[in-house]
C-alpha cells in the first residue's frame, strides 16, 4: 500500500481538520480533482464547495471550504480556506 497522504485543512482563524488519508476530493476553479498518493505538485484555487477526505479505514471526513487555495507537494496536501468547516 502507497504511504498515506499528509492532509490539512485550514481556516482563517482555526485548524478545521489535519490527519492522514488515502484521497482527498475538492473543487477547484477548473473542476473537481481527486489527489492520491504519488501526484503531481500542483497549487489550485478552491472553488466553494465541499473538500471529502477518505480515511485510510475507509471513512470519510467531509468539510465545507470557500474562498482559498490547495496545495499538493510530496504526498502532503494543504488546503488554506478563508472560510472552512466540517460537515
Amino acid at each position: 500500500m502507497a504511504a498515506p497522504l499528509k492532509v490539512s485543512v485550514v481556516s482563517a482563524d482555526q485548524q478545521v481538520w489535519a490527519g492522514e488519508a488515502t484521497m482527498v476530493v475538492a473543487r477547484t476553479t477548473e473542476g473537481e480533482i481527486g489527489i492520491l498518493a504519488g501526484h503531481e505538485p500542483m497549487l489550485a484555487i478552491l472553488a466553494s464547495g465541499e473538500v471529502r477526505v477518505t480515511l485510510a479505514d475507509g471513512s470519510k471526513v467531509v468539510a465545507e471550504a470557500a474562498d482559498g487555495f490547495l496545495s499538493v507537494e510530496n504526498d502532503t496536501v494543504t488546503i488554506v480556506a478563508r472560510q472552512a468547516g466540517l460537515v
